[in-house]
């Protein structure tokens, strides 16, 4: 069969969690193209701890050097003193590259791990992680 498989967004190397491949383009364009704005959900472990002021400012956009970003949902899910980490939930409705990375990167935090569990309706719940 010569059927062409189009994966649906992206994972960095360094980044595990959802990853969609389809056979269908015009589905790939409705989940990937910016106009139509589908929300994408990371989990990610931050080195550091993430400020109110630092979700605020992700919650409005910041600039990057490849543009200002669109508003993130941003849910600090738990904060560890001992090991001065963060582990938050992160929601956003472009895909640039590397992006989520970036976001923290320009507060200073560097991602120790980063997962993708949501792309628009579609999500991990009742699979089976692969090693």
């Amino acid at each position: 069969l010569d059927t062409r498989i189009y994966p649906v967004g992206r994972l960095d190397y360094d980044t595990s969690g959802l990853l969609l491949l389809t056979n269908d383009g015009e589905f790939t364009n409705l989940m990937t193209h910016p106009r139509y704005k589908i929300q994408k959900k990371y989990v990610a472990k931050l080195k550091g701890y993430l400020m109110r002021e630092e979700v605020k400012a992700l919650e409005k956009g910041i600039m990057l050097e490849d543009g200002l970003t669109q508003p993130a949902i941003v849910k600090v899910k738990n904060q560890d003193k001992e090991k001065n980490t963060t582990l938050v939930e992160i929601t956003i409705a472009e895909g640039r590259n590397r992006q989520v990375r970036r976001m923290f990167e320009h507060f200073g935090h560097t991602i120790s791990k980063l997962q993708s569990i949501e792309f628009g309706p579609l999500n991990l719940k009742g699979l089976t992680a692969v090693q």
